[in-house]
Parts: structure tokens; sequence; C-alpha cells
């Protein structure tokens, strides 16, 4: 919700939310969903009768560390040696990595790594979304938001991984290859986007929904919200229904991944 901060402001949220909802029911819409917003605005929209989902993602959190080498120190001594193996590996293997923002980024970057991004898809038997135009318009619209990391092989490129920059957050997004080589998917969606986010202040990585096998690597489960208005009364009951089984049960398994964390015992204490 785009409102400013003035005395105003709690009358201005709630016009906006009952706007965006009269115009559904105006215009016959079945259904109207906001991802992702701050707990304020959840509350404004749960204040409109929307129904609330909880997901989980993963998130880094930079806690002043000053290099990587002072985050792995946080960790438990096995997966500090694991990472390092890891990226250990990516060296031995001969991988060269770029990492690109503003005017680093040209259109021979991008073509790179569409054919990359579009290899996940169809590897999954699906369609991309997104076009070579709408990546190379990056370039001149927004190239301080966007961040490219490449990875070379014997010269040619062999895989990419894509995000964008908020003001204090790195959101990775797409990532794809064309040859396979062991950890190679780890370092550039989450060690280079983990130092990047420390070499800049930045205060963490979002790496989105799946995977919990991102706890081993330092990122941490967060509880997210959804809101959502369903106009079919039958269909709105069906959903509000599964939530309320499903929203204890969210809560739990956030709960439970947090009890797995990497952490050495006096940084989770220090974090808690």
């Amino acid at each position: 919700l785009l409102d400013r901060a003035h005395s105003a402001a709690d009358a201005a949220a709630d016009a906006l939310v009952g706007g965006a909802l009269r115009f559904c029911e105006t215009n016959g819409l079945s259904s109207f969903h906001c991802l992702f917003p701050n707990e304020r605005d959840a509350r404004r929209f749960l204040a409109h009768d929307m129904l609330l989902r909880k997901t989980c993602q993963f998130h880094w959190h930079n806690r002043d560390y000053r290099d990587f080498d002072d985050f792995l120190d946080a960790l438990t001594s096995r997966r500090r040696k694991q990472i390092r193996r890891e990226r250990r590996q990516v060296r031995d293997a001969g991988i060269e990595i770029e990492v690109l923002t503003g005017d680093a980024l040209t259109p021979r970057h991008w073509d790179a790594f569409y054919e990359f991004y579009c290899s996940t898809f169809h590897r999954r038997w699906g369609s991309p979304r997104l076009t070579p135009e709408f990546f190379r318009s990056l370039s001149t619209t927004m190239s301080e938001s966007a961040l490219l990391i490449l990875a070379r092989h014997g010269g040619a490129y062999v895989a990419g991984a894509f995000a964008m920059l908020g003001d204090r957050t790195v959101y990775g997004r797409h990532w794809g290859c064309n040859a396979q080589f062991p950890n190679l998917h780890f370092e550039l969606c989450y060690y280079q986007t983990i130092d990047f986010c420390i070499a800049h202040g930045l205060d963490r990585v979002d790496a989105g929904v799946q995977g919990e096998h991102k706890l081993n690597r330092g990122f941490e489960p967060v509880a997210t919200l959804s809101c959502h208005w369903i106009d079919h009364p039958g269909f709105r009951r069906a959903i509000d229904r599964f939530l309320q089984q499903e929203t204890p049960e969210m809560d739990e398994y956030v709960a439970a991944l947090a009890e797995h964390l990497p952490f050495r015992r006096a940084d989770s204490e220090a974090r808690a």
C-alpha cells in the first residue's frame, strides 16, 4: 500500500484496500491476491475480511560479517568444512566467475544467461515466462538493481544466476546451466550472493521458497504472508477451512526447521 506516513495514513490505507475490492466486485473478478505484504498492510487486508496464508521462505541474514570467512566462523565445524569443500570443488574444476551489475551488464551477458534460464524450464517441461528483451531492457532501465553471476569454463559460459537488488536485500530468483559441475548451483545462487551481500553491506539474501538444503548453508526459515479475497462464498469457505488446518502446521514447520540451523551454539543464542 503506497501511502505516505501522515495523520491520515490509516484512512488512506483503508481506502486503497476498499477501492481495490470494490473494483473486483464491480468488474466481476473472481479473486484478488496480495503477495508478501508487510505486517501492517496484512492487518489492513484482514480488516476487510480477506484470508491470510502463511508460507515459508529461506533467507540469509548479514550479522555485520566482515567477509565470507567471518560468516563461516559462525557455523559449526561440520558445516564450515562442507561449504569450504563445495567452494573448493568449483575452483578445482577450473570455473571462473563473473559478478556483474550496473554498466558491466551488456546484451552479450543477458543473451548467455537467457539460454541457461530457458534450459531450467525446458528440463522441467515448463515454459519460460520472461523474454530476451526483458533481460536486455534491465541494462537500460534499472541496471543498478540487476545482479548477474555467470560461470565460465574453458572460455565459454556454462551457467548463470540472476538476482534483483532491493535497498537492503538481494532477491535471488533464477538459475540455469548447459553443463553439470558439482556444487556450481550452490556457488552461484548462495555463496556468491552472500559474498555480494557482505561486500556491499546489505542485510539479507532472499532465496525464496523450497529447499531445506539451504539450512545447511546458513539460510534460515522465515514465515511470509499473503492475503486473498475470494468472490465465490462456497469456494471462500473451502479455502478458509484449509487455511485453518494449514496455518498451525506451517508455524510448526518453521519452528522445527529453526531447530536445525548450522550455527554454533553461542551464535544461535546471540541471534535468539
